[in-house]
């Protein structure tokens, strides 16, 4: 959890802010999200605003949009509210980390086996909602959420909400451009296929620490699949689908990493989450239980 910064309200409709989810340092996340306590001062939220560079409406149609869906993987939105021009989404709170946090956490790139637990638990998830006929359309490093439970994507809708369809996207404040499908860069429906772009940015990402990598720095098991992903060329990318075969084959991990150690968490969520990742999101639930003090009694103040 990060201070809240000098320009942050202290409260968002009903919510107090306790913290920010995301450091000063990520630039590309589409929503300030932050971790507040709601009007009974016993429940606890995630609360997203619009960047100040957004447009609301916009905004606010793709929350109201994540509101309706119940998809498994998906970030739950609650309530979606806010005057015109000010909206706000809710969602209930869970010890999270977004990726980029887990790998600061971690102290660099992912194991190769948890990049393809995590890989298969994003496929899984983009699978079914391409069943339903639902594009996420904002995966990127920013937008997966971990905790003890799996993955979580948020952000949802987050190209769309950049802008129209039909206008270029490349260069927006607020979308990674990096995990960035060419076709949508350049103002193009979202479509599933970006969705698969996302995923390969995202494992990328997860494995290097950058979602641009050259192909030599990707491991060898997952190479060919994260190169597969980032074609510039949609009919070149495999469905949601063959992916998570792909993951979740025996075959696909290396002898290497089939004997990495176990950690805490191995036999009860369904990504193996490295022992410091495991770490840092006990250290948030604890600085947010900390916080739950008497309406009179003035909040602490913790970093990490």
């Amino acid at each position: 959890m990060e201070r809240l910064r000098h320009d942050d309200p202290p409260r968002i409709g009903p919510f107090a802010l306790l913290g920010r989810l995301d450091a000063d340092s990520q630039q590309a996340v589409p929503a300030r999200r932050f971790i507040a306590r709601g009007a009974d001062g016993d429940r606890t939220f995630l609360v997203s605003l619009p960047r100040v560079d957004a447009d609301p409406s916009r905004w606010s149609i793709e929350a109201e949009g994540a509101r309706r869906l119940a998809l498994p993987g998906l970030q739950p939105v609650e309530e979606v509210g806010g005057a015109a021009g000010a909206p706000w989404a809710s969602s209930p709170y869970v010890p999270v980390l977004p990726l980029p946090a887990a790998l600061l956490a971690h102290g660099g790139p992912l194991p190769e086996r948890v990049v393809r637990a995590l890989g298969a638990a994003i496929a899984r998830t983009l699978t079914t909602a391409h069943t339903h006929g639902v594009t996420h359309a904002g995966l990127s490093p920013d937008a997966v959420l971990l905790t003890t439970e799996g993955p979580r994507l948020s952000c949802f809708g987050a190209v769309r909400a950049a802008a129209p369809d039909g206008e270029r996207r490349g260069g927006l404040p607020g979308l990674d451009s990096g995990a960035l499908a060419p076709e949508q860069a350049d103002g193009g429906r979202p479509r599933p296929l970006g969705d698969v772009y996302g995923l390969g940015a995202v494992l990328a990402y997860a494995a290097t620490g950058h979602t641009v990598p050259e192909r030599g720095e990707l491991p060898c098991g997952l190479a060919e699949l994260i190169v597969a992903c980032l074609s510039r060329d949609p009919a070149r990318r495999p469905q949601a689908q063959q992916l998570l075969t792909q993951l979740e084959s025996p075959t696909g991990g290396s002898t290497a990493q089939s004997a990495a150690p176990a950690t805490v968490l191995d036999t009860a969520a369904p990504i193996p989450l490295p022992a410091a990742v495991v770490t840092a999101l006990a250290r948030q639930s604890a600085h947010v239980l900390a916080a739950e003090l008497p309406p009179t009694a003035s909040l602490p103040w913790t970093d990490g």
